[in-house]
């Protein structure tokens, strides 16, 4: 039997969570994200609390129970949960946040002053998911912001109050991703080597705290174009172990993400190279071969 093993052993397990963002921010990307999930390929998506398809996707999620449904904190290109009197130095009289990541980062980490509204709007975010219900699967932000210093450490502080359990690590290959698309060399280079860095210093918290996380998150040097065409090459050059792919599915301004996810080829991949679909709350147990079995359009 040991030798058996020896001369044939196990292929490595691949397992992949499908994740769309920008849940709640349109109608269109809500029908895109249920579409995706019953017809496609698509496990998770992160709710966007403070937009105006809000609560239609909240109604979608809970008709549709076996979507992973997570957080997608912002503080950039979006709206406040708390009125702009309560948190003055982050959003305008509009409750909108600002659109430059460089300037937002670089406020958030140097202007002290602004961390008790940072902490305020980010427990606010965090209760009006709660109150929808709805499970948390997984946390993550609008541009990645979740993994700042300054945003990071309040998760990480405040983690058993907010429920979290899951949390988005954001790395991307960039080997492994030259070897699927090209183009944008310093886009693609910046972000793998910031990404990369922010990733590192923020592993050890997740792993002091017991929080999962995938050990890639393709998708971040794609910069909305995770098409067909770069799907299929990713399931066929999937790494061992876990790994998320996201995506901003829309039947308008990003139709092409929304029909990588629901094309036949790609759901014809995803089974040949036995790919394990899954969501965050999966990464805490092993038996997900029910989940895969029943997952709809797989």
């Amino acid at each position: 039997m040991v030798a058996d093993a020896a001369l044939h052993p196990r292929p490595a397990r691949r397992r992949l969570i499908v994740n769309a963002d920008d849940f709640g921010l349109s109608a269109s990307v809500n029908e895109a994200v249920i579409r995706a999930h019953r017809e496609g390929i698509l496990t998770t998506a992160s709710l966007m609390v403070n937009e105006p398809g809000f609560e239609q996707a909240v109604a979608l999620a809970r008709e549709n129970p076996r979507l992973g449904v997570g957080l997608h904190l912002t503080f950039l290109c979006g709206h406040s949960a708390l009125p702009h009197h309560s948190i003055p130095g982050l959003v305008n009289a509009k409750r909108e946040f600002g659109s430059n990541p460089v300037a937002t980062g670089f406020r958030l980490f140097f202007d002290r002053g602004l961390r008790p509204q940072i902490d305020a709007e980010i427990h606010a975010q965090f209760r009006k998911f709660h109150d929808t219900g709805l499970t948390l699967d997984h946390v993550n932000g609008h541009l990645h912001l979740h993994l700042h210093p300054v945003v990071f450490g309040i998760l990480m502080r405040d983690a058993r109050q907010l429920r979290i359990r899951s949390v988005r690590l954001t790395r991307d290959p960039y080997r492994l991703n030259c070897r699927l698309a090209s183009g944008r060399f310093w886009y693609r280079l910046s972000h793998a080597l910031i990404f990369a860095w922010l990733a590192r210093r923020s592993q050890a918290a997740l792993a002091a705290g017991g929080h999962r996380h995938t050990q890639f998150v393709f998708g971040l040097l794609q910069n909305a174009r995770v098409d067909e065409a770069y799907v299929l090459g990713l399931l066929r050059r999937l790494p061992p172990g876990d790994s998320e792919l996201y995506s901003h599915p829309s039947l308008h301004e990003f139709r092409h993400e929304f029909e990588a996810l629901v094309s036949p080829r790609v759901r014809a991949a995803l089974m040949d190279e036995k790919i394990e679909p899954i969501r965050y709350q999966d990464l805490y147990d092993d038996q997900v071969a029910a989940y895969s079995a029943n997952r709809p359009g797989v």
